[in-house]
């Protein structure tokens, strides 16, 4: 055991993030994910393996650490063995300049692969086989073609960093070191902001771009034995241009192995990514089911299922939840999606503002922590609405990564002659203020929140989260122990539902 003084740290295990986009990967975890990979590709000296996205060199560093041990009696000789594990097995792209060199520096141990200090003695130039090159976007419209990158904000000058990053900007990845890999595997810069964009659109994509799923298409594009990446959960249930790359994913039966964590702080200690984090094994010659492990809070879940459940579109997270699920779904109702408007119910923006007196036939408007007034004519959308019962409940609230939580914001009563802005939707309209309370009361339970749970990985809560909660009969109150006998729960699922949210308290508590 060494003593304290003897103490010497992994300086890879030691350096801050980039940021909440660019996250590098502590040692331990690297070596989780590689743990994925048999073991047998440890002892073999042809197996090519790329990390197209390196920041710290981290994943190389510990492949050839494992190669070194693997292939010891196959190459006795330890600096040959050495040029050859690093000359022809190891490969990576920098995603940056400053990551090229720190990956060099960690794997080559020195900035200059050909350098003094470097441990290979094969390379005859500085890159050696960890490439970096300035790669431009390519505009079109104001936008990448490749990335979506706003123009405005990355049309840059040859001093500042354009993130253009190499092995998503090219139809032709394989072009990038002309030969097979084995293996891919990696941490991907995971969105691209757009930097202050003001705009309609930018809007609408929450002020980011995902990125991560141009890097895992990319890698499947060069067909590997193996891939590994470890990337935001957020494709889960898609949205945000990941609607595609959702479907392609749970319908790919190549995916064997899935790890997940909800709570990305105990996966990246320190860094908070919304909806958590997730890191797969994708097998090109052995497809069938998915083994998925959740790991939160210091307990694990392990079950082999399909990576889609039937009656679903998107995937669901909690192994938990899936017998839950199966008995919601038997009984065919109706999805309370149904009763939920799209965004902008009324037509009005979040920076819409009415009057703050009222005045003669004015409609209350329920706005961003105000309620004003406003005319009728204002309304572009749902005007029949205004004169009906219906609920209010807000668009967005926390993500959820402190269980047991609440899931939603409280729902309220949306009188006749009123209406709102895009800070909430409406629920309804119903016929009578009878029915309005019991919804309220049912959008109350935890069971109608665990559901909208198992498909809200951030903050947003828009009309599809509400797909998995069954319509109930209106005509009365609704509580959660009456749905746990409806749905005949066993002890073991109500234990379940209620460790994941807490129950909502009354306005006046």
């Amino acid at each position: 055991m060494q003593s304290r003084n003897n103490y010497n740290p992994d300086v890879l295990s030691c350096l801050a993030n980039l940021s909440s986009d660019e996250v590098f990967t502590p040692p331990q975890l690297a070596n989780q994910i590689l743990d994925l990979l048999p073991k047998e590709i440890w002892g073999d000296k042809n197996a090519r393996f790329l990390d197209p996205v390196c920041k710290s060199g981290v994943f190389l560093r510990e492949i050839a650490k494992r190669l070194n041990v693997g292939l010891e009696k196959e190459i006795p000789d330890k600096q040959k063995r050495i040029n050859h594990i690093f000359k022809n097995q190891l490969f990576g792209i920098g995603i940056t300049e400053l990551t090229a060199l720190l990956s060099r520096r960690s794997v080559y141990c020195s900035k200059k692969a050909n350098g003094k200090y470097s441990i290979c003695e094969a390379f005859d130039d500085n890159q050696g086989n960890i490439l970096c090159k300035r790669i431009e976007h390519t505009w079109e419209n104001g936008r990448c073609v490749f990335c979506g990158a706003s123009r405005e904000v990355y049309d840059r000058s040859d001093v500042l960093e354009t993130h253009a990053y190499r092995f998503i900007h090219t139809n032709n990845p394989e072009e990038v070191f002309n030969m097979k890999f084995d293996v891919i595997i990696g941490n991907p810069p995971y969105q691209l902001s757009d930097g202050g964009d003001q705009s309609e659109e930018a809007r609408s994509r929450g002020g980011a771009t995902p990125l991560y799923n141009l890097f895992v298409h990319q890698a499947k594009k060069l067909n590997p034995r193996f891939l590994s990446m470890i990337i935001p959960s957020r494709w889960f249930a898609g949205g945000r241009g990941l609607d595609v790359f959702r479907d392609e994913m749970l319908m790919d039966k190549r995916i064997r192995k899935l790890i997940d964590y909800p709570v990305s702080s105990e996966c990246f200690p320190g860094v908070e990514i919304k909806g958590g984090v997730c890191y797969f094994l994708w097998e090109r010659d052995n497809p069938g089911l998915c083994e998925i492990t959740t790991l939160r809070s210091n307990t694990k879940s392990t079950m082999v299922r399909p990576l889609i459940e039937a009656g679903s579109n998107i995937f669901v997270r909690y192994n938990e939840a899936i017998s839950i699920l199966r008995k919601v779904f038997a009984k065919k109702e109706g999805a309370f999606s149904q009763y939920v408007s799209p965004q902008k119910p009324f037509g009005l923006r979040t920076f819409f503002k009415g009057d703050t007196k009222p005045f003669k036939d004015c409609i209350t408007l329920y706005g961003n922590n105000a309620v004003e007034c406003v005319r009728e004519s204002a309304i572009t959308q749902n005007a029949d609405w205004i004169k009906k019962h219906k609920v209010y409940i807000t668009m967005a609230y926390g993500a959820g990564e402190d269980f047991p939580h609440q899931i939603l914001n409280k729902p309220f009563y949306g009188a006749p002659n009123t209406c709102c802005t895009e800070t909430y939707l409406v629920i309804g309209p119903f016929p009578s203020k009878k029915v309005t309370d019991s919804v309220i009361s049912y959008i109350r339970t935890r069971f109608f929140r665990f559901l909208v749970l198992l498909r809200k990985n951030t903050q947003h809560a828009a009309k599809g989260v509400y797909s998995f909660v069954p319509i109930q009969n209106f005509d009365e109150l609704w509580t959660d122990e009456k749905l746990y006998k409806k749905y005949r729960l066993t002890k073991e699922e109500i234990a379940f539902i209620e460790s994941m949210v807490r129950p909502m308290e009354l306005d006046n508590e």
